[in-house]
């Protein structure tokens, strides 16, 4: 096949597949600005060349030809029009773009109702776009991945954090495979496919997953009961594996978990002497932490204030989402600190789109928050938690 004709062949399947996907207005050909470089050809073997393999594809019904003289071998070859992409696709090699989603939507089927954002997913690829790089040719990238995130949460919490490369040699006999998996595991994790990319070790963290383990970040005059001692925490705070802390010697009067380290930090200085309990939850904390946390919060008496303190963005909503969660099962109520669009200031405010706003207003209401998330919607902005600092 001559490598010119299949690669204008390629560009009228490509085209072909834009107007199918409402992409591309025109139908799909080949004109004479496409053919410019052919008929410029000034060798004859060329010419013929070029010239036998599109006759062999309208030979099979892929394409029909126009020339500039009745006598084919005699003129050139001035409009090239798609009849069949189907055919075309079969000349090339290709598997038809219909027949690459019909069979990426049969293999997503049994876990579209655990993960709808497969659907959004199938529709981004049907536009002829991509979802974090990755094309339809990645179907099995994303089945790889549900099988991350169904294994991870059969891992019981107790079980504690494992080491990435241990797990993905488990799974898949592969000890670096999960790693290259950030992208699908992170939609399919926060459920939208625009949703601002996390860092790797932020999505593995939320499956309890680590390539180093980090330990769980307490500060405030609180005394904290642990496997073998119960002590005050050290100033301006202690790191904690989260397995190890099993509850509260002491009654805080209030209790605030933090998503930002920068935040933390600073509120860990300026209030580690009050007897208040402040925990980074390093993002979305993962399982071995919300444990932690649910276990702390069982020896808080009922009543007092339990708030988060998180981003006014999608990720910091949902995180909130899954706190709330903990709290409810532990006899709490969470609150929101410092989320509320009248505390931020004008010069921080980021401009949202609708989607992500939609978006903020779904987990504020999971997280009871139902009126700060419209208020979120009519403010229209973001803002990251250390811009509220």
């Amino acid at each position: 096949m001559d490598v010119r004709a299949r690669k204008l062949l390629e560009k009228l399947l490509r085209d072909s597949d834009k107007a199918d996907a409402g992409v591309r207005s025109r139908s799909a050909a080949l004109t004479s600005s496409s053919l410019k470089a052919y008929r410029s050809e000034r060798s004859l073997q060329a010419k013929e060349s070029f010239e036998t393999t599109m006759q062999a594809a309208r030979a099979q019904g892929a394409i029909s030809l126009a020339w500039s003289d009745a006598q084919e071998r005699n003129g050139f070859i001035t409009r090239v029009d798609l009849v069949d992409p189907r055919a075309l696709a079969a000349f090339l090699g290709h598997t038809p773009l219909v027949d690459v989603l019909a069979d990426a939507e049969a293999r997503f089927a049994p876990y579209l109702e655990r993960f709808p954002v497969l659907n959004e997913v199938l529709q981004r690829w049907s536009q002829l776009r991509t979802v974090r790089s990755l094309t339809p040719a990645s179907v099995s990238d994303w089945l790889d991945a549900v099988k991350v995130i169904d294994s991870a949460r059969e891992t019981p919490p107790a079980a504690g954090a494992m080491p990435i490369r241990e797990a993905s040699y488990r799974l898949f006999k592969d000890s670096k495979r999960i790693e290259k998996l950030a992208g699908p595991v992170d939609v399919l994790l926060c459920g939208s496919v625009e949703s601002a990319p996390r860092a790797s070790a932020a999505v593995w963290g939320e499956l309890g997953l680590f390539r180093e383990q980090h330990p769980a970040l307490l500060a405030g005059n609180v005394v904290v009961r642990r496997e073998r001692v119960t002590a005050c925490l050290d100033m301006p705070y202690s790191g904690l594996p989260a397995d190890t802390v099993l509850g509260l010697d002491s009654v805080p009067h209030q209790v605030m978990s933090i998503e930002n380290m920068t935040t933390f930090h600073s509120e860990a200085r300026r209030r580690n002497t009050e007897n208040v309990l402040i925990l980074y939850t390093a993002g979305m904390p993962s399982p071995a932490w919300r444990t932690m946390y649910g276990r702390i919060l069982r020896d808080v008496p009922e009543g007092t204030p339990i708030f988060h303190w998180g981003d006014v963005d999608e990720g910091g909503f949902r995180i909130a989402a899954a706190l709330a969660r903990e709290a409810r099962a532990a006899g709490h109520t969470l609150l929101p600190w410092n989320m509320h669009p009248d505390d931020v200031p004008s010069d921080v405010r980021c401009k949202a789109t609708p989607y992500v706003l939609g978006r903020i207003q779904h987990f504020a209401a999971a997280a009871g928050w139902s009126e700060l998330g419209k208020a979120v919607v009519v403010a229209g902005f973001t803002v990251e938690q250390e811009g509220l600092v």
